[in-house]
Parts: structure tokens; sequence; C-alpha cells
């Protein structure tokens, strides 16, 4: 992936934004991490997500919740 992650990260929180929230301080917990294709097991991943893990290129991938505690998977 290229890009520092805080540059990576803004417009996809600026795509969401009036979509999911309406206002960008009402987010209150990012989580971001970059790793390699192919490199990450994730436990019952969507279709999309199989997809774009199964592919030999970087992707961003977006979870959106209102649970601060839950846990990273």
């Amino acid at each position: 992936m290229r890009g520092d992650l805080d540059n990576v990260i803004k417009p996809i929180l600026d795509g969401l934004s009036r979509c999911v929230y309406v206002d960008d301080r009402q987010i209150e917990r990012i989580v971001v991490q970059k790793f390699e294709p192919k490199s990450v097991c994730v436990l019952e991943p969507s279709a999309a997500l199989l997809d774009a893990m199964g592919a030999d290129r970087a992707a961003n991938y977006v979870k959106v919740s209102d649970d601060l505690h839950e846990e990273l998977t």
C-alpha cells in the first residue's frame, strides 16, 4: 500500500461523511493497520472481503461500529 496511513485514511473518512455520520467530530475511535496481502486471518469475512484478501494487491477494509469496547479481530 502506498502512502502514509494518515494520508490513506483521510479520503476514506471523507467519503463516509454524510453517508455514515453527519460530522467527523462524531468519530470516537479509529483503528488503522497496514499489512501485506494474504498475511492476516479474519474470522467470518464477507464475500467482498474474501475477494479483496485473495487479490495480489493491497485493499482497504473499513468496519463501522458503535461499540467502543469491541475487540479487534
